[in-house]
């Protein structure tokens, strides 16, 4: 792209996980440039700063289709979070009615957006492991793993913030267990039965975010599979905005999985060229 372009973008949070959204469909971003577009517009301090960021892109199958990628530029099957934001900013921009589908890496999307928040309808997660044993630095722990599109490794604890996320959550990101895509590491309490609280380790941003709907989702769907809580949850994320998970279970068979929680319009501007140096 030459020097001088100038692109318009938004800035959203779904709670307190931030991404900036580009409606790509003239292509703004060649799909070439895009790995060191969103490394470079990723970073705190120097540029806009986020999570991740998404492309919208025309589709022949759905609404729209996206291009998902974390801030260390690796291009991600889903993101829930980033999900509900995608729907509001399509909605937005009127590129997609308040019910819509998108297309991702995972497989089509269902979206609506309310004036409540956003709900979407994810594919149905697969790859169950429950009790794993992983081993880290002398000590083991009893995990589940689940795939809600990316994979996410769960450990149900008492004290969660005690944990050391970023030492603790790392070593399970890059676990020989997971290899050699990793793992996202999740860290909850059980509250009640209809209640839970998560810290994150995300795969990607590499470091502990503000929230991860995907990892919301594989908490709380592992959690009734435990048979410890019951649809639908509500998680308490360290970005203060809850989210819901909603599920329907036969056995250890998941027959539906729903996330809900607010997609905030943060700002609008356009990218100048001294945002990519």
């Amino acid at each position: 792209m030459a020097r001088t372009t100038k692109i318009p973008f938004a800035k959203m949070s779904g709670s307190g996980n931030d991404f900036v959204l580009i409606d790509n469909r003239k292509e703004l971003v060649p799909r070439r440039s895009m790995r060191a577009f969103v490394k470079a517009v990723c970073r705190r301090g120097l540029s806009v700063g986020a999570d991740g960021v998404i492309f919208i892109q025309p589709s022949r199958r759905a609404n729209f289709r996206w291009h998902y990628f974390n801030s260390d530029g690796g291009e991600a099957e889903m993101c829930g979070n980033g999900s509900r934001c995608a729907a509001r900013f399509a909605t937005l921009k009127k590129i997609a009615p308040t019910r819509m589908t998108f297309e991702t890496l995972a497989g089509i999307i269902h979206a609506d957006v309310g004036a409540k928040g956003v709900t979407v309808t994810l594919p149905l997660p697969h790859d169950l492991r429950l009790n794993v044993t992983v081993e880290v630095g002398g000590k083991s722990y009893d995990a589940h793993f689940l795939n809600t599109g990316v994979p996410h490794t769960v450990l149900f604890l008492d004290d969660v913030e005690a944990v050391d996320v970023q030492g603790l959550g790392r070593a399970i990101r890059f676990h020989s267990l997971f290899a050699p895509a990793g793992t996202n590491a999740n860290f909850v309490r059980i509250d009640d039965p209809h209640h839970l609280t998560i810290r994150t380790y995300e795969r990607g941003v590499e470091g502990e975010t503000l929230a991860c709907g995907t990892g919301s989702v594989a908490a709380a769907v592992l959690a009734g599979l435990l048979g410890k809580v019951s649809s639908p949850v509500t998680l308490t994320t360290r970005g203060g905005p809850p989210l819901i998970v909603g599920f329907e279970l036969e056995g250890h068979a998941i027959r539906r999985v729903e996330l809900t929680g607010e997609a905030r319009l943060v700002y609008e501007g356009q990218l100048t060229p001294e945002a990519l140096l």
